[in-house]
């Protein structure tokens, strides 16, 4: 877990620059990292380390939510 926290920032990172190809791909039919890796294996690379990178959010989202506590959560008044 200590490896994941430590992380963090950087799979933010990677997460932020993929959503926003994914927006730029979207929108004007640009890809961004196609036109700076190539069409080849380099942009697949890419492709995979910020899907890793969305996977090792996956459980700093569930703490932040809570959705990993069985408990139910306590309403304020």
């Amino acid at each position: 877990m200590e490896f994941i926290k430590r992380f963090e920032p950087l799979w933010l990172a990677l997460v932020v620059i993929g959503g926003l190809n994914w927006a730029l791909i979207g929108l004007f039919d640009r890809n961004v990292l196609s036109d700076i890796f190539g069409s080849g294996t380099a942009t697949d690379v890419v492709y995979t380390v910020i899907g890793f990178a969305a996977l090792m959010l996956v459980p700093a989202l569930m703490e932040r939510s809570q959705l990993n506590s069985h408990m139910p959560r306590t309403r304020k008044a």
